[in-house]
């Protein structure tokens, strides 16, 4: 790690390689790093790209994903992505360094934890991290949300209860208990609830975005059905296999967050 440990400033820049900023996104971060913040960080979002795979992703990391994550931020819950974080590098050595992080798959929220556990509060940057992935299809979206969701369960037990934060099944919920109090009709109820969602999440995307997305209204809604229609799925998958496939290896997870490589025989 020759560059983190030749960095001579106070103050250290983590970022995915593949990420794209603003200009002025550095110097919108550094204005956030006030005297009791140790860590600032940026939503995660994607630039504009052809395609629906690429609407697909548009949808999720403006819709599903800040609404959790700003939430977090809001209410004081540790909800760090490494895409882009600019951190105190005092508070990083005193907890090991990068080096003490490498056992972890999800480093980025253990660095955040390490900083947290220190005293030190997060803030989050007024400009988004764009980190779309080299290569991307439907297929390849499931993977990566099916790989984040194992992380996800080993590194908070609580995961588990996760599927009822999704739209199909809180509006389930939400309308058998109006139902069994109100009386009210369940797929009347449900049906309108699905709906103030979808329009809440496109208000919320459009925020994200800075303005009309580049897709037509029509893609995203085949796009947000078709993102809502996976969350299950997607979580029984992660449930059913633990082990992960990353760059050119296969990791075994552990609880806490941990790995261990699973080497050919």
């Amino acid at each position: 790690m020759p560059a983190y440990e030749g960095a001579k400033y106070e103050l250290v820049w983590i970022c995915d390689s593949g990420i794209r900023v603003k200009p002025e996104t550095l110097t919108d971060m550094a204005n956030h790093m006030t005297e009791k913040v140790g860590l600032v960080h940026g939503l995660p979002y994607v630039a504009d790209r052809q395609g629906f795979a690429a609407t697909l992703e548009q949808v999720y990391f403006g819709t599903s994903h800040p609404r959790s994550y700003i939430s977090a931020n809001v209410t004081g819950i540790k909800c760090v992505t490494g895409m882009s974080c600019l951190m105190r590098k005092d508070v990083l050595d005193q907890a090991g360094g990068l080096i003490a992080f490498a056992q972890y798959i999800a480093e980025d929220y253990f660095m955040a934890k390490a900083i947290a556990d220190r005293g030190w509060k997060f803030a989050m940057a007024t400009q988004v991290a764009m980190q779309n992935s080299g290569s991307y299809s439907i297929a390849q979206f499931q993977s990566r949300m099916i790989r984040w969701a194992k992380l996800r369960i080993n590194m908070l037990p609580a995961t588990i209860i996760e599927p009822i934060s999704e739209c199909f099944v809180a509006s389930l919920i939400i309308g058998w208990a109006a139902h069994h109090v109100f009386r009210w009709d369940i797929m009347v109820f449900f049906l309108c609830h699905c709906l103030a969602w979808f329009i809440s999440d496109y208000i919320q995307l459009r925020g994200v975005q800075g303005g009309p997305p580049s897709f037509s209204k029509l893609d995203y809604a085949v796009a947000w059905f078709i993102r809502e229609s996976m969350t299950i799925q997607i979580f029984l998958s992660a449930l059913w296999d633990p082990t992960i496939s990353w760059r050119a290896g296969r990791y075994r997870l552990r609880c806490g967050g941990t790995a261990e490589e699973i080497l050919d025989v």
